[in-house]
C-alpha cells in the first residue's frame, strides 16, 4: 500500500514503465473486411529491448497484390499458419499489463479490438502511447511529415521501417525514446505526463510546462503568479500537477485562460491532506486576495437571503443579498434564484402580503386604496388596502415563522395537498412542479439547520477517512493525519495572511452573515453533509 501511495504522489517514472511496442500488416485497411496478416511486440523497459513477439498470421482471406507488394507477404507465406483466433491469446498474454505503443495506435489496436469483439473477449483498455500523435506535438515543424519512415530517415534511427511487423515495432521503439528525450525538455519525466502531452498541441505558451516539472501530483491548492509574484489566479485540485498541465491542452482554448497563460510567470502550491481543506484555503485566498483571474462569483458576495420581517407589524418574505438580525433570515442561497423559489414555494399556499406601499406603526389606509392585484386573485392579503385581518393574518405569520425556524410540516402538508389535487386532475406537469417546491423546501431548511448546528457548536473535532479536522464556530482550524500536523506553509511562497483562518465566528444573530468566513463555512457544512458526519 504505501508503494501505492508514493507511485499515485509522484507519477510512474518512464524508467520503470514497461512498453509493449505493437505493430500489425494486415490485408487490407479495414477490420471488417480484411483480416491481419503479421503481428510484433517488442517490449522496453528503460530503454532496453526485455522481450519480442513475432508471427505470421493466416487472415482467412486472400491478400491483395499491392498489399503483396507492399509487405511482402504473399498468400502463400501465410497459408498454413494459425489463424488469429489461435494468436489472440499468447498476444494478450504477452502484453500483459504494460503500455501500448504503435505509431498511429488507433490502426493497430482497432484491428486487434475487431479481433477480440469477433470472439466476445473483452476489448483492450491498456494506457496507450501513440508516437505519431507525440511526433505531431513535438517535431512536426523539424520535418515533412509524421510518416515513420520518414521521421526513421530524418532522425537518422538505428531501424528502418519496411512494413514488415517487426522491423516497422523496432523502429517505433527507436522512435519512442527518442520523442521520449524531447519530451524531458517539457517537463515529462513520468507516465501520465507523456500520455497527455499530444492534447496540448500547439498551444502558444507550452514553453511554459517546464514551470510545472516540480509540482506534486497530491491534493492541494496552485496559484499562478505574474513576474511580481502577484496572484493571478487560485485553484484547487485532487492531483495538482494533472490540473495545473492541463491548462496547456486543446480543451482549455478559451480566452481568458490564454491570457492568464500569457502573462504567468511562476506557479506555487500548497499541497494538503484532502480536497476539503484545498478548497478551504482556495476560499480564503480569494476572499483576501481577490487574484485578477477568479471569477467575482467565487465570493460571498453571489449568495442571497430570504427574510421574514417579523420585526413590521405586517410581516412578509424578502429576498435580499444582506442578512439582518431583526426578523428571520434563512440562508445563504447560492443564487437569487434558488432563495426566490424559497418564497415562492410558501407564498403559493399561505396569502402573506405582498403589498410594497410602506406602512408605519400609525398607518391608516386611505378610504380609496385599491385591494392589491394578488389579493384580488385571493393569492394574499393586502393590509395596505385595510382588508387584511389581523388575527388571521398572525395566524399565518406564526405558521410561516415555524417553517423558517425548521418546523415546515404544515407548509408541507399544504404543498402535498395542492400537489395531489393537480395529480387528481391529470395536471401532472402542475403536480410535478409542486413536489419540486417540496423538495427544494424541504432541502434548503435541513442545510439551514445543519449549516446552523455547526455554527452553534464551537470547537469540535470530527474523522473522516482517516483524517482529523478541527474546527471552530465552522471555521477550519487544523487539519491532520493522526499526529501529523498540517503545514500550509509548504512550498507557497504565499503570504501568511492569506491562509490564517477569520478570527471572527460566523455565528451572529442566529444567522450565518455575509463574512469572509462564509464561503469556508458553507464548504465544511456541504462535506458535513454529504459524508453524514454527526457533530452534535
Amino acid at each position: 500500500m504505501e508503494l501505492e501511495e508514493a507511485e499515485q504522489a509522484t507519477g510512474t517514472p518512464l524508467s520503470d514503465v514497461i512498453f509493449c511496442v505493437l505493430d500489425i500488416e494486415t490485408a487490407g485497411g479495414s477490420p471488417n473486411g480484411a483480416g491481419i496478416t503479421e503481428i510484433a511486440a517488442v517490449k522496453y523497459q528503460g530503454g532496453y529491448e526485455i522481450d519480442r513477439f513475432n508471427v505470421l498470421i493466416d487472415p482467412e482471406t486472400t491478400i491483395p497484390s499491392f498489399i503483396v507488394i507492399l509487405t511482402g507477404i504473399s498468400d502463400s507465406m501465410v497459408r498454413n499458419q494459425p489463424t488469429i483466433r489461435e494468436h489472440i491469446a499468447p498476444l494478450l498474454e504477452f502484453i500483459g499489463d504494460s503500455v501500448l505503443v504503435a505509431h498511429n495506435a488507433r490502426f493497430d489496436i482497432g484491428f486487434i479490438n475487431a479481433a477480440l469483439d469477433r470472439f466476445d473477449m473483452p476489448l483492450l483498455s491498456h494506457k496507450v502511447v501513440d508516437t505519431l500523435q507525440l511526433a505531431r506535438r513535438l517535431i512536426r515543424s523539424e520535418v515533412p511529415n509524421c510518416k515513420l519512415s520518414t521521421l526513421a530517415s530524418y532522425l537518422n534511427l538505428n531501424h528502418q521501417p519496411i512494413h514488415r511487423a517487426l522491423d516497422d515495432v523496432l523502429a517505433t521503439g527507436d522512435l519512442l525514446h527518442y520523442l521520449i528525450e524531447r519530451a524531458s525538455s517539457l517537463g515529462t519525466h513520468c507516465l501520465d505526463d507523456l500520455i497527455a502531452l499530444p492534447q496540448m498541441s500547439s498551444h502558444p505558451q507550452s514553453g511554459k510546462l517546464k514551470l510545472t516539472e516540480d509540482l506534486p501530483r497530491t491534493c492541494g491548492v496552485y496559484f499562478f503568479v505574474d513576474a511580481q509574484n502577484d496572484i493571478l489566479y487560485v485553484g484547487k485540485a485532487s492531483n495538482i500537477r494533472s490540473r495545473v498541465r492541463s491548462y496547456f491542452g486543446t480543451g482549455e482554448s478559451r480566452n481568458k485562460v490564454g491570457k492568464l497563460l500569457k502573462i504567468m510567470q511562476g506557479v506555487h502550491f500548497i499541497e494538503t491532506p484532502d480536497i476539503l481543506t484545498a478548497e478551504v484555503i482556495e476560499s480564503r485566498i480569494i476572499s483576501r486576495a481577490r487574484p485578477r483571474y477568479n471569477h467575482a462569483g467565487t465570493r460571498a458576495d453571489k449568495y442571497s437571503y430570504v427574510r421574514f420581517t417579523t420585526d413590521d407589524d405586517w410581516p412578509r418574505l424578502v429576498v435580499t443579498k444582506v442578512p439582518s438580525p431583526k426578523g428571520i433570515t434563512i440562508g445563504p442561497f447560492t443564487t437569487k434564484a434558488m432563495a426566490r423559489d424559497i418564497v415562492d414555494a410558501i407564498e403559493s399556499v399561505i396569502p402573506l402580503s405582498r403589498c410594497t406601499v410602506r406602512m408605519g406603526r400609525n398607518y391608516s389606509p386611505p378610504s380609496d386604496a385599491e385591494v392589491c392585484s394578488a389579493a384580488r386573485l385571493g393569492l394574499a392579503q393586502c393590509p395596505c388596502s385595510g382588508t387584511a385581518d389581523p388575527t388571521e393574518y398572525a395566524r399565518l405569520v406564526a405558521v410561516v415563522s415555524d417553517t423558517l425556524l425548521g418546523n415546515p410540516a404544515d407548509v408541507i402538508a399544504l404543498l402535498t395537498t395542492k400537489m395531489h389535487k393537480h395529480s387528481e386532475a391529470k395536471r401532472y406537469e402542475d403536480a410535478a412542479f409542486i413536489r419540486d417546491r417540496i423538495i427544494n423546501l424541504e432541502t434548503a431548511l435541513e442545510r439551514q439547520k445543519q449549516a446552523q448546528e455547526l455554527c452553534s457548536s464551537g470547537d469540535l473535532t470530527f474523522e473522516h477517512e482517516g483524517i482529523i479536522y478541527e474546527v471552530s464556530h465552522g471555521i477550519l482550524r487544523n487539519t491532520r493525519r493522526e499526529n501529523q500536523l498540517f503545514a500550509p506553509m509548504q512550498n507557497s511562497g504565499i503570504a501568511v495572511e492569506h491562509l490564517t483562518a477569520p478570527p471572527e465566528s460566523a455565528l451572529i444573530h442566529d444567522t450565518l452573515v455575509r463574512t469572509d468566513a462564509l464561503n469556508e463555512v458553507m464548504c465544511i457544512s456541504r462535506f458535513v453533509r454529504k459524508n453524514e458526519i454527526a457533530i452534535a
